[in-house]
């Protein structure tokens, strides 16, 4: 499978669905139904099942519940982003803690929304994902990012990062290069440099190692 560029000229993006309650697969299903950019090719009801079907049906995008039995959402898409890495996951929850939120993040899913979502969001976040891109719901944007993520090393507060600073700052700590989270994020190669400068003046770090254990430390991305 390949990223997709648009979806015009494109087969309709192949979804997995993976809850443990029939009645909401079958509620997301009749919510996609009509949707030509979007095509369910199957549905399990826990991430063992998901990743058994994901051999069969090979879903470009994993709709998956994080509360599950036999394998819960957050380890199943541990397992998606190591064995089938061009699967993208994106997580469906009633939850929008903040560290809740941020344990997604690390599983290496690409996108978090709510239950509450319209149906004119769910297929935007589908859309998103399924492009390479990340995606959170209004509400788990708010939780995440409203406010500071951390003390810096010197125990100082810090100003808070922007939402735009968060992600340029797991992206550095994952260690992309400049170019890779413009493309990433849809913008300029100078403006990830002014990100970046203004990330580490807020943060009083000015190391790429510094940054990478930063963002370790606050649990953006995973230890090594």
């Amino acid at each position: 499978m390949t990223e997709r560029s648009a979806q015009q000229g494109h087969e309709p993006i192949a979804v997995l669905l993976v809850d443990d309650h029939p009645l909401v697969l079958d509620g997301i299903e009749a919510r996609l139904e009509g949707v030509s950019s979007i095509r369910v090719v199957g549905q399990a009801h826990n991430g063992e099942q998901a990743l058994d079907l994901a051999t069969q049906v090979a879903p470009d995008v994993v709709l998956m519940d994080v509360s599950m039995p036999v394998m819960n959402g957050l380890e199943a898409a541990r397992h998606f982003h190591s064995r089938f890495p061009d699967i993208k996951v994106l997580i469906l929850s009633m939850h929008d803690n903040r560290e809740y939120i941020l344990k997604v993040m690390q599983s290496g899913a690409r996108g978090y929304i709510l239950k509450d979502v319209s149906s004119d969001e769910l297929v935007t976040a589908i859309e998103t994902v399924a492009i390479g891109n990340t995606y959170f719901c209004q509400s788990a944007s708010n939780s995440l990012f409203s406010s500071p993520i951390g003390q810096a090393p010197a125990g100082e507060p810090v100003q808070p990062l922007t939402k735009r600073e968060v992600m340029v700052l797991t992206l550095l700590a994952e260690g992309k290069s400049n170019k890779i989270i413009a493309r990433s994020l849809d913008i300029s190669v100078r403006t990830v440099e002014t990100h970046r400068q203004n990330i580490k003046n807020k943060l009083d770090i000015h190391t790429a190692a510094g940054l990478a254990r930063y963002a370790i430390e606050q649990g953006l991305v995973d230890t090594p």
